[in-house]
């Protein structure tokens, strides 16, 4: 059943994307979704496959919380189940963006952003590692003049995002040092 499920999600998830592709490799966005989730689930994050798909959901599409939870109800997702996976699609979503924001420049939007990370559940910023980690390995990989602006901005980040899955934190913190 909860594979099922999970499968339904994806293919939800890759709908609201679209044509999205994922920068310097091209690929289907969803490629990244699927590492997070990827990643939340071997991590035995509660929800973190459901999470991890959705992480970017509410920031680089149309979809609607409204969307969302009706989808997830057709899939067979309990309220409980249901709200929890919309808490954690919103503590991954950015709030302090350039079109909100146009008077504050990316140094200020991300250090407000910094300050509301740290105080998301424990669960969400697990699955912000896996984030973290799978955006890593392409920014390093692809652009290393911004990689040095994206590494700092993420040492800044883990210097208080820490209440999640340690074993991710120190992955995270690591390929941070790479």
């Amino acid at each position: 059943m909860r594979a099922e499920r999970q499968t339904n999600l994806l293919s939800f998830v890759t709908v609201q994307h679209g044509v999205q592709k994922r920068k310097y490799t091209g690929e289907p966005y969803t490629v990244h979704l699927v590492a997070v989730a990827e990643c939340a689930e071997a991590n035995n994050l509660q929800f973190g496959y459901e999470i991890g798909l959705c992480h970017d959901l509410f920031e680089d599409t149309t979809c609607t919380d409204q969307q969302l939870r009706t989808a997830l109800q057709a899939y067979g997702y309990t309220t409980t189940e249901i709200g929890f996976i919309i808490e954690g699609t919103w503590d991954l979503t950015d709030k302090f963006i350039s079109a909100d924001y146009p008077n504050l420049n990316r140094k200020r939007r991300k250090a407000m952003e910094v300050e509301r990370l740290a105080t998301i559940c424990p669960n969400s910023q697990s699955i912000k590692y896996c984030d973290l980690i799978d955006n890593t390995k392409s920014i390093i990989r692809h652009d290393r003049n911004f990689a040095r602006i994206y590494l700092a901005e993420k040492a800044n980040l883990l210097s208080v995002m820490d209440k999640g899955n340690q074993t991710l934190y120190g992955l995270a913190v690591k390929n941070t040092l790479s």
